[in-house]
């Protein structure tokens, strides 16, 4: 599992246990992916106002993520937190991972956008990346929420 916004965060993982049940050792490692951004999402979140982090194409852009070797229990509680079918998708990602050593991952399940609250924010036409605009600033930019986040996926 692709983990980017608050998914790659130590202390979602600590809510996930005391929220949702989330059992088991959490396996994390690094990964670098091309040609896609965790990008900010067009909506809020109810809980908090924020806003939350989105997947998104970006041609010639590479971020460091993380893979999550999660198990089927805990993709379940995943599905839970994310609004699997709603507000995001669980989809295989074809292209653009490869872990620290440089082994390319042909297929890495991610949550994308489901709904127009979870597809990217564009701002002047473009996504907003997270690397470029803080959670504070972000709150207050006006856009619309992009058509679609572009990705070659396949949705689970």
């Amino acid at each position: 599992m692709l983990a980017y916004g608050s998914n790659a965060c130590p202390s979602k993982i600590t809510w996930l246990r005391e929220n949702l049940g989330l059992a088991g050792d959490v396996l994390v490692v690094r990964a670098e992916c091309t040609g896609l951004s965790a990008v900010w999402a067009a909506g809020f979140r109810e809980r908090d106002g924020q806003r939350p982090a989105t997947l998104a194409a970006y041609p010639g852009v590479v971020e460091t993520h993380a893979v999550w070797l999660a198990t089927p229990d805990q993709v379940a509680v995943l599905d839970v937190c994310e609004g699997r079918g709603k507000r995001y998708h669980l989809a295989r990602l074809k292209t653009g991972v490869s872990l620290w050593n440089g082994m390319r991952l042909t297929e890495v399940f991610a949550y994308v956008g489901a709904s127009p609250e979870r597809m990217p924010l564009l701002v002047d036409g473009a996504p907003v990346r997270m690397e470029d605009v803080p959670q504070g600033k972000i709150r207050s930019l006006n856009g619309v929420p992009a058509p679609s986040h572009g990705l070659d996926i396949v949705i689970v």
